[in-house]
């Protein structure tokens, strides 16, 4: 089965040289230039994964797709940046998304990432680990969370951070640790990417979550 993208990127050899490489993959592309295009796209789709740019022309910028999209579904995102833009790197994962490349970058390198984060996602999960945790609820196997009752929406990567942890509860995991069991030791980044995430989980799944820093060292659950 074809598995399906939205590309988001108003540099029209940009598009054009990712959606060449997705096709080649065996992937459905549609390309999209401005954000509303985008969010059009992406609703009416419902694609199997979202590569959008930050610096969107209009009245819609990667940020504000991303915000939307995640408002409403948990497809996983990958976002593009210009490499100086830090603040909107962090927003990005802040509002949702799952990773990031900056410009210029190799779209092979997207591609691998693209596939990195599915086989996360797709990752089977260990029913046994399933935890609770005051009003925190953990159902490992339906990859469901719930807090005070309410199942809480994650985007893919917060996910398989939290099942990292979950499996070594108790433990105390450095920042290189985390990243090569939650997103893979092909991975290549800002370890400091973690910190965006542990403070998402916070925010979402609140004060119940035994999530503690570590100075020096890195994060413990439990």
């Amino acid at each position: 089965m074809s598995l399906s993208v939205v590309v988001v990127e108003d540099e029209p050899d940009i598009a054009d040289l990712l959606a060449l490489y997705f096709r080649r993959e065996g992937w459905t592309v549609h390309l999209c230039s401005d954000g509303a295009g985008g969010l059009d796209a992406i609703r009416a789709r419902q694609p199997d994964f979202v590569v959008l740019d930050i610096g969107l022309p209009g009245d819609l910028n990667g940020l504000d797709v991303c915000r939307e999209v995640r408002a409403r579904s948990d497809v996983p995102v990958l976002m593009l940046t210009a490499r100086d833009d830090e603040i909107d790197r962090i927003l990005g994962l802040e509002l949702g998304a799952d990773d990031y490349v900056t410009k210029p970058f190799s779209p092979r390198e997207v591609v691998a990432r693209v596939k990195a984060i599915l086989r996360r996602g797709h990752r089977q999960s260990d029913p046994s680990s399933n935890a609770d945790f005051g009003a925190i609820a953990v159902d490992l196997g339906r990859r469901v969370v719930e807090a005070d009752g309410k199942e809480v929406a994650l985007a893919s990567q917060e996910w398989s951070l939290l099942e990292f942890l979950l499996q070594n509860s108790g433990i105390v995991l450095s920042r290189q640790q985390i990243l090569d069991g939650a997103w893979g030791s092909d991975w290549f980044g800002d370890p400091r990417t973690i910190d965006v995430h542990i403070r998402q989980l916070r925010r979402k799944l609140g004060p119940d979550l035994p999530l503690a820093t570590v100075r020096g060292v890195g994060y413990r659950l439990g």
